[in-house]
C-alpha cells in the first residue's frame, strides 16, 4: 500500500540564448537517454506544477501541446549546462540531502544546517516532498517538516504530512503517526486517503489489526471514501481483530469490483473459513487466488495446510504440499510443523514420521508441543519402539525436555502392551523430574496392570487415585469394565467394588450380572439407564465391555439385549445393510464380543429369512474395518475368523478388498440350511 509522490522541483533557471521563447527539449538517439523539456522562462518546479495541473485539466493541456519546442543536440556542449539545471539532476541532489539528514543528530541545529546550506534561500514544497519521501528517521521527519512550514508558502500542506507519515510507516512508529495526525488538525489540514492509508499500513505493520480497523472507520467522519486499495487491506484487517463477517462481506465485494488483492489478505480469508470450519471455502479461496494471478507464499501454504489438517484431510495436505515444493518455495519449520499435526491428527503414522526425520535431518528442532503430538499419535496406533527413539531424543535436546503431557503418552504406550516395568519406570522418572501423575497417567497404569492379569494393582493404583483427592472420571471407570473383559470370574468381585465408588448403578448392574441373579427385562431397563448416563463419548465403550463381559459369563441373551439397546439409544448405527446385490454385516467399531454378538443376531436374521421364502442376495459379505487393533497382532478380522472357522462358515477374507469376508448366496444358503437341520436333530 505504498503511495509515492513525484514533484519536480528546482530554483529559478535563466538562460541567455537567443531564443527565448521556445522551450528547449534534449532528445537523445540512444533510448538510454531520458527526454527532458526546460522552459527558458519558468523554473522547473512551475513547469513540472503546471504539467500536473494540466494533467488535471484536458483543455489546458491539449493548449500547451501547441507550444513550439526546439530539439538540442545532446551532445551539444551547452547540453550538459541544461542537464545539470534539469529535474533529475535536481532529483538526485535532493536524495542526496536527505542521505545526509538521515546520517546526522536528530536536532534543529544540524538538520537546519544540512538544509540551509544546501536549498538556498528559495524553497518550493515540492523539494520537502522529495526530501522527506527519501528519509527514513522519524524523528528528523518531524523537524524537517518544521522547517519547510516555517519557509514555505504551502499549497497542499496534507502532501508533507503525508510524506512524513510515510517515515514513520517505515519504522512502525505508530504511536508517532497518531501525534503527527492530531498536529495536521491542529494546523486545519485536512487529511486525505493517503493520509488514512500510511496510518493503516503502519498499524499492519505493527500487528495492530485492532488500530487499523480503529482509523478505517474514522475515515467517514472527515468525509473521505476509501479507495480500493484501502478496502482490499481491511479485509485482512477485520478477518484477523475476528469480524468475519465483515471480512467476508468486504471479500465478496473485491469478487464483483475485481479489487486487486494481495498474498496476504487471500490467506487471512483462508484462515477465517478455516477457523469456521468452512474446509470447501479454503480450496476455493486458493483456486481463485491462483487464478486471478496472485502467486501462494509460504504462508499461505502453511495456513493451507493446518486448515486441512484440522479438517482431518490427509491426501489433500500431501497434495498442497506437493504444489509448494514444485512452486520452487522452501519449506520451513511453520510448514513440517502443520504436515505433522495433520498427519498425527488424521493418525497418518507412517508419514508423521517421516516428517519427522526430515526435519531432525535438515537440523530442525522440534518443541514440546510437536513432540508431544507425536508420542500422541504413536500412543494411538502402536508404534512402540519409534516412541521410545523419539522421547530419547527428546530428552537429548537443547530446546525442550519432557513435560507431564510427554509422561503421560509413554506411560499409555507401555500400558497398551502392557509392558509395566517400562511404565513404572517411566512413572518414577515422571515424579523426579517434579511432575506429579494426574488421572490420566493413573488410568493408563490401571489398564497396564489389568493386561498383565494383575488385579492386586490394579485395585491398589484405584485407591491410590482416591488418596490422591483425584476424583475417578468415566474414563478411569470404563478402564475398570475392560479390565474387568480381561480378569478371571474369581478375581471380579474386587473390581467390582472400585466400580461401586465411581458409579454405584454400574457397580450394582455389574454384581448382579456376575451373580446371574437378575430377569432379562430389569437388566436391559437398569442397563438403558446406566448408558443413558454417562457421557455420549464414553457410552459405546461402556456398552462394548458390557457386551464382552455378558460373552465371557457365557450369558449371550443379555449380550444381545445389549446389542439391541445400543441400536435404539443410537450407541450403534448401520450394523446391517441390504441392497439388490449386497447384504452386509458391519462390524467396524465394535469390540470382538460385541462382533460376535452382531453376527449371531445376522445370522439368525437371515435364517429367519429363507424360512420366510425370502430370496437371498448374489453376495453377502461381513466388514471388520480395514485395520488391526493397535496393540494387537490379530484384531478384530482374526477374532472374527477363528470364529467362521469354529463355526464352519463359509466366509473367506477377500484378499482384494481387505477387512471384508465374502461368500456366495449358494454357499450362504447351503450352510444355513444345514446348520437349521442340525439344530432340528439336536432338539
Amino acid at each position: 500500500m505504498a503511495y509515492t509522490y513525484g514533484f519536480c522541483s528546482s530554483p529559478s533557471i535563466s538562460f541567455n540564448q537567443r531564443i527565448l521563447n521556445h522551450p528547449i527539449i534534449f532528445q537523445s538517439r540512444t533510448p538510454q537517454l531520458r527526454i527532458t523539456e526546460i522552459s527558458l522562462q519558468e523554473s522547473v518546479s512551475e513547469v513540472t506544477h503546471n504539467l500536473n495541473t494540466l494533467s488535471l485539466n484536458g483543455s489546458q493541456f491539449a493548449a500547451e501541446k501547441k507550444k513550439n519546442y526546439v530539439w538540442v543536440n545532446p551532445k551539444s556542449p551547452k547540453s550538459s549546462q541544461y542537464k545539470k539545471k534539469s529535474y533529475d539532476s535536481r532529483y538526485n541532489s535532493l536524495t542526496q540531502v536527505a542521505e545526509a539528514l538521515n546520517s546526522c543528530l536528530p536536532v534543529e541545529e544540524d538538520v537546519f544546517s544540512i538544509l540551509d546550506c544546501n536549498l538556498g534561500s528559495k524553497l518550493v514544497e515540492q523539494d520537502g516532498v522529495i526530501i522527506l519521501n527519501n528519509m527514513s528517521d522519524p524523528r528528523k521527519a518531524r523537524i524537517v517538516l518544521k522547517y519547510f512550514q516555517d519557509r514555505c508558502d504551502l499549497n497542499r500542506e496534507v502532501v508533507l504530512y503525508n510524506v512524513t507519515l510515510k517515515v514513520f510507516r517505515k519504522n512502525k512508529d505508530l504511536d508517532g503517526a497518531e501525534k503527527v495526525f492530531d498536529e495536521m488538525l491542529q494546523r486545519g489540514v485536512t487529511p486525505d486517503n493517503v493520509t488514512f492509508s500510511t496510518i493503516i499500513g503502519c498499524s499492519r505493520m505493527r500487528s495492530l489489526p485492532g488500530k487499523a480497523v480503529e482509523w478505517f472507520e474514522k475515515m467517514p467522519a472527515f468525509g473521505i471514501q476509501p479507495d480500493d486499495v484501502t478496502y482490499a487491506v481491511m479485509i485482512d484487517c477485520y478477518g484477523r481483530v475476528g469480524n468475519v463477517e465483515m471480512a467476508l462481506r468486504l471479500y465478496d465485494r473485491s469478487r464483483t469490483e475485481n479489487w486487486r488483492l494481495d498474498a496476504v489478505t487471500f490467506t487471512t480469508v483462508i484462515r477465517i473459513y478455516g477457523t469456521s470450519g468452512n474446509f470447501d471455502g479454503c480450496l476455493t479461496v486458493f483456486e481463485e487466488m491462483k487464478a486471478l494471478g496472485v502467486k501462494p507464499n509460504l504462508v499461505c501454504y502453511n495456513t493451507l495446510l493446518d486448515a486441512m489438517g484440522r479438517a482431518k484431510r490427509p491426501w489433500q495436505v500431501k497434495s498442497i504440499f506437493q504444489q509448494l515444493v514444485s512452486s520452487e518455495l522452501t519449506p520451513g519449520w511453520a510448514t513440517y510443523a502443520a504436515l505433522i499435526r495433520a498427519y498425527a491428527k488424521a493418525r497418518y503414522g507412517d508419514d508423521a514420521l517421516n516428517v519427522y526425520k526430515e526435519m531432525r535431518a535438515k537440523g530442525m528442532s522440534l518443541n514440546n508441543v510437536l513432540y508431544n503430538t507425536l508420542l500422541s499419535m504413536c500412543a494411538d496406533v502402536g508404534f512402540v519402539d519409534e516412541a521410545v527413539e523419539m522421547f530419547d531424543d527428546m530428552k537429548t535436546s537443547t530446546g525442550c525436555k519432557p513435560d507431564s503431557w510427554t509422561y503421560s503418552s509413554m506411560i499409555t504406550i507401555f500400558s497398551c502392551c502392557g509392558k509395566v516395568l517400562e511404565a513404572e519406570a517411566t512413572l518414577k522418572e515422571m515424579i523426579e523430574s517434579g511432575f506429579e501423575p494426574n488421572i490420566y497417567v493413573l488410568t493408563s497404569l490401571i489398564q497396564c496392570y489389568g493386561k498383565s492379569n494383575r488385579t492386586e494393582d490394579v485395585v491398589t493404583t484405584f485407591d491410590r487415585i482416591i488418596e490422591l483427592g483425584i476424583t475417578p472420571d468415566e474414563r478411569t471407570c470404563g478402564c475398570l469394565l475392560n479390565v474387568m473383559t480381561q480378569t478371571p470370574h474369581e478375581e471380579l468381585g474386587r473390581l467390582t467394588s472400585c466400580v461401586q465408588k465411581q458409579n454405584p448403578k454400574l457397580g450394582n448392574l455389574i454384581k448382579l450380572l456376575i451373580e446371574s441373579n437378575i430377569e432379562d427385562e430389569t437388566f436391559k431397563n437398569e442397563a438403558s439407564e446406566v448408558l443413558g448416563d454417562v457421557g455420549v463419548d464414553v457410552r459405546k465403550a461402556y456398552c462394548n465391555c458390557l457386551i464382552d463381559l455378558c460373552i465371557n459369563l457365557d450369558q449371550l441373551e443379555k449380550a444381545c439385549d445389549l446389542l439391541d439397546l445400543g441400536v435404539s439409544l443410537d450407541i450403534y448405527n448401520d450394523i446391517q445393510s441390504k441392497s439388490p446385490t449386497n447384504w452386509s454385516l458391519h462390524l467396524k467399531s465394535l469390540s470382538l464380543g460385541a462382533a460376535l454378538t452382531a453376527l449371531h443376531i445376522w445370522i439368525n436374521d437371515l435364517t429367519k429369512a429363507l424360512e420366510e421364502g425370502e430370496e437371498l442376495p448374489p453376495l453377502l459379505g461381513i466388514n471388520t474395518g480395514h485395520g488391526k487393533h493397535k496393540y494387537s497382532d490379530k484384531g478384530l478380522a482374526g477374532g472374527l475368523e477363528a470364529h467362521l472357522k469354529e463355526l464352519n462358515a463359509p466366509f473367506h477374507e477377500a484378499p482384494e478388498n481387505a477387512g471384508w469376508f465374502l461368500t456366495t448366496k449358494v454357499a450362504a444358503k447351503s450352510w444355513l440350511e444345514a446348520k437349521r437341520d442340525d439344530m432340528a436333530v439336536a432338539a
